[in-house]
């Protein structure tokens, strides 16, 4: 894991703010929580417990605390969603959430429930098994298919994006981790993602190309060329991918 003095400073920052809050638990998870985290290029994904309902009030100091934060290198990586104690176990739910340099609200999706039961990193407070219900291999299963089915493989069919690094990168990677999730019931990091992705038939010299990037730093500017054909390998592996990964699970 790749974490440093900006990271902790930030960290520090944040836990410091939440205090007049009275969070009952921060949690971490993720790449941070998994030991997989990469200083700059990773998200810090949070999840804060807060014992109070939330209130005007407090999505007032929640949206104060990040923008106090905004001066630290890092801050723009760090997202947040708030549950209260009353709502944490409700799965369907919609909480308020910081990310993007935005306020608004989303679920806590079966994935990071799992990941905080798997591998959450207990920032303060109570550990999450102590106040998130379990989330049962069904329950994971059905929303990684939806997932995978109704959000990730749509955007495949969409060309104009895919010159960029972040969709190259992170659908390739979730796509080995909805595999590895439906077949054995487990999560997985990025790291572990690439290193199986060969095994699934994605193209290696795009697999290649983005462990360069993640592990070892950005190098040389790619050409046009070169971005075109790793869109285009890319694009043509996930689809069929994707669609068969569906078939065999719905």
């Amino acid at each position: 894991m790749t974490r440093s003095e900006a990271t902790d400073r930030l960290l520090d920052r944040f836990l410091t703010g939440l205090r007049d809050l009275a969070p009952v638990a921060v949690w971490a998870h993720g790449s941070l929580g998994s030991g997989d985290y990469q200083e700059g290029r990773s998200d810090l994904d949070l999840i804060a417990v807060l014992d109070d309902p939330v209130t005007l009030r407090t999505i007032w100091r929640v949206a104060r605390l990040h923008a106090r934060l905004r001066a630290e290198p890092l801050a723009g990586k760090l997202h947040c969603s708030y549950l209260t104690s009353g709502t944490s176990a409700d799965a369907e739910r919609r909480h308020l959430t910081w990310a993007h340099e935005q306020l608004f609200k989303r679920t806590v999706t079966p994935v990071t429930r799992r990941e905080l039961h798997s591998f959450g990193l207990v920032l303060h407070g109570e550990p999450p098994e102590a106040l998130l219900p379990p989330v049962p291999d069904r329950e994971l299963a059905e929303f990684v298919v939806r997932d995978q089915r109704d959000f990730w493989r749509r955007e495949v069919d969409r060309a104009d994006n895919w010159t960029q690094d972040v969709y190259v990168d992170l659908w390739l990677v979730t796509y080995a981790r909805a595999v590895v999730t439906l077949k054995e019931g487990r999560l997985i990091t990025k790291r572990e993602a690439l290193d199986l992705l060969p095994s699934f038939g994605a193209p290696v010299e795009v697999v290649e190309d983005v462990r360069r990037r993640r592990y070892e730093g950005p190098g040389a500017a790619p050409g046009a060329e070169w971005l075109a054909r790793r869109a285009q390998l890319t694009r043509e592996y996930l689809g069929p991918a994707m669609d068969a990964l569906v078939r065999a699970y719905t």
